[in-house]
């Protein structure tokens, strides 16, 4: 892929998006909410488990 073949990719992606309505972008930031609390907690268990077995 040339260099020209992007910008005309580029620009006809430009040519289909729009911008999403309330109720997407409120959709995609409580999608985006739920997976940082998730592999925060995730995280946070590990370590919890990690500290643990240092103790044993």
């Amino acid at each position: 892929m040339g260099i020209i073949e992007f910008f005309r990719s580029t620009a006809r992606l430009l040519r289909i998006v729009s911008k999403p309505d309330w109720k997407t972008f409120w959709l995609s930031v409580k999608i985006c909410l739920l997976g940082v609390a998730l592999l925060g907690s995730i995280g946070y268990i590990i370590r919890l488990v990690s500290i643990t077995l240092q103790g044993i």
